[in-house]
């Protein structure tokens, strides 16, 4: 059991989780605003053992290394790698702190976030419209940039749909060949396809002048990133030079830039994001709870 866990900032976690929390720490204490300094969030976490914390703030070493007590740290949002996390995972590790995060609660509303759109586009469901007549999915020609959960769930789900799906990752993934999705080179695929979509790690810049330079003609560009996966000044070129390049995003933070929403063929969902429904917050709230049971239960494996 904690003695004290502090919930450093809005974490999305349902109501049952919170009070889940009060039985597996002497004291709560919840933060319902973000930190607005590195000096804040020390003051918050305090003589805290344990917190909780989401992606929209840093934990760096300037901020761990006032927090004597501190002994776990559960992150309420996606962890892929130590390099992308906005907690200083590899220095926690030299003070004995236990970092865990989440990952794969939020991927079913996004494909849906990308289906709405597509299919609206191409069908001239709304304001804009992709030709004079009505298109479908069937033999569109889609390329995935990334092809982790999220990226493989909008691949299947087009692909059911008869589109004709392509990839670019950091290696042929043969069961995804088997499936009928080949890769391709990127530059090849952004040529190639009608129809892209990033899936990238934070802080993954992928798509530059260059890479803009080969997508020419009719297309959509969606980021499903939680980050921008494009250069901004790029991205907002392209967008000026085509009034037939159309851009998709679901969150601010995948934008980049919040002058490229004016553009017209610039498109993002209100808030909250496409990834943040019930069902996704009932996920990201269990997943942080059994996180932290597994923690207390055998804190050792952790080490």
């Amino acid at each position: 059991m904690f003695q004290k866990l502090v919930v450093t900032e809005p974490t999305g976690m349902l109501q049952y989780g919170i009070d889940r929390l009060h039985k597996i720490a002497g004291q709560v204490v919840s933060f319902d605003d973000i930190p607005a300094s590195e000096e804040e969030m020390v003051d918050r976490i305090g003589d805290a053992d344990a917190i909780l914390v989401s992606h929209t703030s840093a934990y760096p070493q300037a901020v761990l290394s006032q927090c004597p007590r501190l002994r776990y740290i559960g992150m309420c949002c996606s962890l892929y790698s130590e390099a992308s996390a906005n907690v200083d995972i590899a220095y926690a590790r030299t003070r004995g702190i236990t970092v865990t995060g989440i990952r794969d609660y939020g991927d079913n509303g996004v494909v849906e976030y990308v289906l709405y759109e597509t299919i609206g586009l191409l069908h001239g469901y709304g304001p804009l419209k992709w030709a004079e007549y009505p298109h479908e999915l069937t033999d569109m020609k889609v390329g995935m940039v990334g092809m982790g959960t999220t990226g493989s769930m909008i691949a299947t789900a087009m692909q059911l749909l008869g589109a004709q799906i392509s990839y670019f990752a950091r290696s042929v993934k043969p069961e995804k060949e088997a499936e009928g999705m080949h890769f391709k080179p990127l530059h090849e695929l952004l040529r190639d396809s009608e129809i892209v979509c990033l899936g990238l790690n934070k802080n993954v810049i992928l798509l530059k002048e260059p890479e803009f330079e080969v997508m020419t003609g009719r297309k959509m560009l969606f980021n499903t990133s939680i980050g921008p996966g494009h250069d901004t000044e790029a991205l907002k070129k392209w967008l000026a030079s085509d009034p037939q390049h159309y851009f998709f995003c679901d969150t601010p933070g995948a934008a980049g830039d919040p002058e490229i929403l004016q553009f017209p063929n610039a498109v993002r969902k209100g808030p909250p994001g496409a990834g943040a429904s019930t069902k996704a917050l009932e996920r990201l709230t269990q997943k942080v709870i059994d996180n932290i049971e597994d923690y207390l239960e055998a804190p050792k494996r952790f080490t």
